[in-house]
């Protein structure tokens, strides 16, 4: 249990905490546990599809494509639009990272979001959001500028994650149960 949190942590959220621990600093050798945490933080956010579609376009409708939630945080300010910008940059660490098959299908579709680079994208995402100041509930401007920072080894390993998981055998202590 988490002393600054006193709800137990449920079994996927462990399972995500474990599984990025051990790609991060294992096999990658990164210590930062800010990061590591915020990465595993990113994968149970995400298990949920309302977080992962939690902008809103001013319809109300959730704002699937980054461009979209670009044009959302355009119309905002303060700490929204850290938010907005913020989820750009976890939504694009998400789907470069865990599903980059994806993202080449998006090319091939002709929408909005099949011509922008994620991984530019979400990096000055994580920039523009490290430069507006929030309350201590929302992740440190220093984190997220490290984010921006190190977009790509983050993608790189949410990708081994991805891989760990998927090759884990029963009994290897990766699948839930």
């Amino acid at each position: 249990m988490n002393p600054d949190n006193p709800k137990p942590r449920s079994a996927i959220e462990r399972f995500f905490s474990g599984l990025s621990e051990c790609v991060f600093h294992s096999d990658l050798g990164i210590a930062d546990v800010q990061l590591v945490d915020y990465v595993s933080d990113l994968l149970f956010r995400f298990v949920r599809m309302e977080n992962l579609h939690r902008v809103r376009k001013s319809n109300g409708e959730p704002a699937t494509e980054v461009f979209q939630m670009m044009g959302e945080a355009d119309k905002r300010i303060g700490v929204a639009r850290r938010d907005v910008h913020r989820h750009i940059g976890d939504f694009t660490l998400f789907w470069s990272g865990m599903y980059p098959e994806r993202l080449r299908k998006i090319r091939g579709r002709g929408t909005a979001d099949g011509y922008l680079d994620y991984c530019r994208q979400g990096k000055l995402a994580y920039a523009i959001a490290s430069e507006i100041e929030a309350d201590d509930d929302r992740p440190s401007c220093e984190l997220l500028a490290l984010l921006s920072e190190q977009f790509e080894l983050c993608a790189y390993g949410l990708r081994e994650i991805r891989r760990e998981w998927e090759q884990a055998e029963p009994g290897d202590g990766l699948v839930l149960g």
